[in-house]
C-alpha cells in the first residue's frame, strides 16, 4: 500500500454531528461531499413556488438546510465562514456514485442498525477498493455493522467516534473492526493527531467505548450521590467545576447543554449491553431523571433542564435550579464550602486534591465519596475497555475537558490513600493495583528524562507513553531544563540552540516580573543560543497586561512611574522585533491585549487554530499602549497605494481596535490583520505547537537570521485621516451609538493612527508612533470614566487585561 493521502472526504448524514464533522474536515483543507436522504414531501413554501419532488433544490433540501443551520450555530464549526466553499452537498439517490472518487467515507446516520446496514450496502456498490470507511456510531457493535460486507470493506472499516462539537472537543476514539487492517488503524490514529488536531485514543468495541463509559459513569454516580447527600444542583456544579480542573459548566450545566436524552441513551445502552459491569446498577436512572424525561425537561434544547431561566419579581432574568426533592425550580443560594476556601491560594489543580479529600464539611465528604467511587470503577475497566490506563485519562481529558484523568487524580491523592477511600465505601482494590504497590511502584505515572512513563499491567513495569518524541511537554522538562526563573517566568533550554520563555504569572498576565523575564530570555538567547520561543501550556496564552498595577498608579497619579512602566512594555516589544536572534511566539486560546501585542512583534507566530486573539483595550477605557496602536498603523501602511484606498485601509485597522474585535480562530486573525500571511503559521494540534514553534525558530536561525534595522519610513496620513476619523466619531456620538467617553478614546486612537496633526502625509519612525501611543494611553488613564471602568473590572474579579 502506498502512502495514503486524504484530499477528499464524503460524510453521509448531515445532522448536527455529520455537518460538524464535514465542517472540521473543511477547516483542515479537505474537499468534502456531504450527503443526506431525499425528502418525501414538499413543504408549503416549495408548493407555493411550484416545485416538485424532482427539483434539485427539493431533493437537496435536507442536506442544505442542515449545513446552513450548522454554519450559523454558535460556537461556529468553521474557522472562517469562507471554508464552507470546500463543502459540496448532494443526496443519497443522485450523488452516491460520486464516492468512487473519495478517499474516506464517514457514516453519521441515525443510530439504527437496519438503516446503517442499508447505507453500507449502497456504499459498497460505488466505493473503490482501498477507500477508508468509518462510522461515527457510539453504541452499535462493529461485528453487526460489518455483517455481509466484502473482505475489502471489512479490512478498511472502523469506528471513528468524534465528540460534539467536532471542531472543539479533542477526543477522537478509533475502534478497529474485527477484520480491520492494522495499517488502517495506525493511519486513523496518526491522522486524528496530526491533521484533525485531536487526541487519538485507541478503544475496544465495548459499550460506549472509553470516554462515554467513564464519563457517563461519573455523572450517574453524582446523580446518586446528590440525592444521598442532599446537595443542590448548584452546589454539585460548584464542587465539580474549575476547582477540580473541570469546565465551568461542571456537571448539571454540561448535561443541560448536551441534552438529558443523549445521556439517558448512553446510560441505558451500557446498562443493557454490559451485564458483566460490577457497577452496572449505577447506570440505572434515578427517579428524578425519569420525571424529567417524562416532562421533556431535556436542557437547553427544551428551554429547561436542571436549570431554567425565568423572569424574577423585579422583571430581571434569573437562573433557577431544579430542587430534586420537590421537582420545582427555585433560586438557590450561592454555594459556599469551607474546604474550597482552603484551595484558593493553590494554583496547581493536582495540588488541591489532597486538600479537598481532607475537608471536614460536606464538600470533603462529597470528594471522598466521588473520588473513591471513580477509582473503584476505572481500575476494573482494564483490560475490558482499554489495555493501558493512560488511554482512559486521555479520553477523559480530551472528551470531557478534565484537566486530570482518573488515574492522574488518583496519583495526586496518593495510590494508597485512593485505596483507603474505596475501602470506606466497601470496595477493594483490583489485584493489579495491589501487585503494583507490592512491587514498590507507588504511582501510575512518573517522569524520566523529560518523558512521561505509565505503569503497564502486562509488563509489570513503567513504559514510555507513545507519541512524545515529536512534542515538548513543559511540565516534564521544567525541572531539569530550567536555566533561569523569577516569580512570573521560567526559561528552559529546548535543545538545538533554542530556549523558551514560559509565563508563570497569575492568569499569565504581563507585569514587571514577566517583562523582566522576557528581557532576560532575549539576553540569554543573544549571548548563548540561536533563537527564542515564547510559549506556555496554561489554559490561555495571556489575558494581557496587569491593569491592577496600572489602576493603582493612575489613582495615586504617579504618572512618571506609569510612563516608565508603559515605556518598559513598549521597549520589550521592540526588543522582540529587533533582537539579534529570531523570536517566535506561540499563542493559544485567549490571547488578549498585551498578549496580542507580543505576538504582533515577534519575527514569526505559530498559533494554535483555537486562538482567540485581539486588542481589547477599548473595553477598559484606553487604547493599546504596548505597541499595538503603532503596529496596526504600520500594518495598514504596508498596503497603502494611492488616494482614498489608503484612507479606507487605515479605517479598517482603526475599527479593529475601536470595536475591540477578537478573532474567533487563528485563521480569522489573518483577516483582521493581527496575523500576517506568509510569515505566521497555524497548527491544529495544541500538543505539537511548542515543538513547531521551536522548529520555526531553528529554521529562521539556519536561514541566516540577521537583526533587522529599525523602521523609519512608515507612511502616515496626518490631517487627511484625522479629519475623516473625527467626523466619524462626531456622527457616532450624535447618533447615540457611542458615549462622550467612548468618543474621547476613539479620538485619541485617531490621533495616533493618523500620525498626529500633520499638515500632509509623510514618513515617520516606529518610535515616533510609540511616543504618540504612550502619550495618548497616559492621558486616558487620567480620565474619571476610565478609572471607574478599571475599578469595576477589579471589583468584579474580571480578567486583568490591557
Amino acid at each position: 500500500m502506498g502512502k495514503r493521502r486524504i484530499k477528499h472526504v464524503t460524510v453521509i448524514g448531515s445532522g448536527i454531528m455529520g455537518s460538524g464533522i464535514a465542517c472540521h474536515f473543511a477547516n483542515i483543507g479537505c474537499e468534502v461531499l456531504l450527503l443526506d436522504i431525499v425528502p418525501r414531501e414538499l413543504t408549503d413554501k416549495e408548493k407555493a413556488q411550484g416545485l416538485t419532488l424532482e427539483d434539485k433544490q427539493v431533493r437537496n433540501r435536507m442536506v442544505n438546510e442542515n449545513l446552513a443551520s450548522a454554519i450559523k450555530s454558535n460556537p461556529a464549526p468553521l474557522y472562517v465562514k469562507e471554508f464552507a466553499n470546500r463543502i459540496s452537498t448532494g443526496n443519497l439517490e443522485d450523488d452516491l456514485k460520486k464516492i468512487k472518487d473519495t478517499d474516506w467515507i464517514i457514516e453519521v446516520v441515525v443510530e439504527r442498525l437496519d438503516i446503517k446496514k442499508s447505507v453500507f450496502e449502497k456504499i459498497e456498490e460505488h466505493r473503490k477498493k482501498g477507500t477508508l470507511i468509518t462510522s461515527n456510531t457510539s453504541g452499535i457493535p462493529i461485528k453487526f455493522m460489518n455483517e455481509g460486507r466484502s473482505e475489502d470493506f471489512r479490512k478498511h472499516f472502523a469506528v471513528t467516534h468524534f465528540f460534539n462539537p467536532p471542531r472543539y472537543l479533542k477526543l477522537f476514539e478509533v475502534v478497529p473492526g474485527p477484520d480491520c487492517d492494522p495499517e488502517v488503524t495506525d493511519f486513523l490514529m496518526h491522522y486524528g493527531e496530526k491533521f484533525l488536531g485531536k487526541t487519538s485514543v485507541l478503544a475496544k468495541d465495548t459499550p460506549a467505548f472509553i470516554g462515554n463509559r467513564v464519563g457517563i459513569f461519573s455523572i450517574q454516580s453524582l446523580f446518586h450521590t446528590v440525592k444521598e447527600m442532599g446537595l443542590t444542583v448548584s452546589e454539585v456544579d460548584k464542587l465539580t467545576g474549575p476547582v477540580i480542573g473541570r469546565p465551568k459548566s461542571a456537571t448539571f450545566r454540561t448535561v443541560d447543554v448536551v441534552g438529558l436524552d443523549t445521556l439517558v441513551h448512553v446510560a441505558n445502552g451500557v446498562y443493557e449491553n454490559a451485564p458483566e459491569d460490577e457497577h452496572r446498577d449505577m447506570f440505572k436512572l434515578p427517579e428524578f431523571i425519569d420525571t424529567m424525561m417524562q416532562n421533556k425537561w431535556l436542557g437547553s434544547k427544551s428551554g429547561q433542564g436542571f436549570y431554567k431561566k425565568v423572569k424574577g419579581k423585579d422583571g430581571k432574568s434569573e437562573i433557577q435550579g431544579l430542587n430534586l426533592e420537590t421537582m420545582e425550580y427555585e433560586l438557590e443560594d450561592r454555594a459556599k464550602f469551607a474546604t474550597l476556601e482552603q484551595t484558593k491560594s493553590i494554583d496547581n489543580v493536582p495540588d488541591r486534591f489532597p486538600v479537598l479529600i481532607k475537608g471536614k464539611d460536606k464538600a470533603g465528604e462529597f470528594y471522598r465519596k466521588s473520588f473513591g467511587s471513580l477509582f473503584a470503577y476505572v481500575q476494573h475497566r482494564i483490560p475490558g475497555i482499554s489495555d493501558e490506563l493512560y488511554r482512559i485519562d486521555d479520553a477523559m481529558s480530551a472528551g470531557f475537558g478534565w484537566e486530570n484523568g482518573p488515574f492522574e487524580i488518583w496519583d495526586a491523592v496518593g495510590v494508597q490513600k485512593g485505596i483507603d477511600l474505596m475501602k470506606e465505601q466497601g470496595k477493594e482494590p483490583a489485584s493489579w493495583v495491589t501487585e503494583m504497590l507490592e512491587k514498590g511502584f507507588e504511582s501510575f505515572y512518573k517522569v524520566k528524562d523529560g518523558a512521561t512513563y505509565y505503569y503497564s499491567i502486562p509488563d509489570k513495569d513503567y513504559v514510555k507513553k507513545p507519541g512524545q518524541d515529536s512534542i515538548i511537554i513543559l511540565d516534564n522538562i521544567r525541572e531539569s531544563k530550567e536555566i533561569w526563573s523569577n516569580s512570573g517566568v521560567s526559561i528552559q533550554d529546548l535543545g538545538d540552540g533554542i530556549i523558551n520563555c514560559e509565563f508563570r504569572s497569575k492568569m499569565n498576565s504581563i507585569g514587571g516580573d514577566v517583562l523582566a523575564g522576557i528581557n532576560k530570555a532575549i539576553d540569554l538567547a543573544e549571548t548563548n543560543y540561536d533563537g527564542l520561543v515564547v510559549a506556555n501550556s496554561g489554559t490561555n496564552f495571556s489575558v494581557g497586561a496587569n491593569i491592577g498595577m496600572i489602576f493603582m498608579m493612575a489613582v495615586e497619579q504617579e504618572y512618571d512611574e506609569l510612563n516608565m512602566a508603559i515605556k518598559q512594555f513598549q521597549d520589550t516589544m521592540m526588543r522582540m522585533r529587533y533582537s539579534s536572534i529570531p523570536t517566535v511566539v506561540a499563542p493559544h486560546q485567549m490571547t488578549l491585549g498585551g498578549g496580542c501585542e507580543m505576538s504582533m512583534h515577534a519575527d514569526a507566530v505559530v498559533a494554535h487554530a483555537e486562538t482567540y486573539i485581539g486588542l481589547v483595550e477599548f473595553g477598559v477605557g484606553v487604547i493599546p499602549g504596548g505597541g499595538g496602536s503603532k503596529e496596526m498603523t504600520l500594518r495598514a501602511a504596508k498596503g497603502f497605494g494611492q488616494g482614498d484606498v489608503e484612507l479606507n485601509r487605515l479605517r479598517e485597522y482603526f475599527l479593529t481596535i475601536g470595536q475591540a474585535k477578537v478573532a474567533t480562530s487563528a485563521y480569522e486573525a489573518f483577516d483582521l490583520g493581527i496575523l500576517e500571511k506568509g510569515k505566521d503559521k497555524v497548527v491544529v494540534n495544541a500538543s505539537h505547537q511548542i515543538a513547531a514553534a521551536k522548529a520555526e525558530a531553528r529554521m529562521l536561525a539556519d536561514m541566516g537570521y540577521t537583526q533587522p534595522p529599525p523602521n523609519k519610513s512608515i507612511k502616515v496620513l496626518g490631517q487627511q485621516a484625522l479629519g475623516m476619523f473625527l467626523v466619524g466619531t462626531d456622527a457616532m456620538e450624535a447618533g447615540k451609538y457611542i458615549s462622550d467617553h467612548d468618543k474621547k478614546i476613539a479620538n485619541k486612537l485617531a490621533y495616533v493612527m493618523a500620525g498626529g496633526n500633520l499638515s500632509q502625509a509623510q514618513e515617520v519612525s516606529e518610535q515616533y508612533l510609540l511616543d504618540l501611543e504612550r502619550e495618548a494611553f497616559l492621558s486616558l488613564t487620567g480620565e474619571r470614566k476610565t478609572l471607574e471602568r478599571l475599578q469595576h473590572m477589579l471589583q468584579k474579579g474580571k480578567p486583568l487585561r490591557n
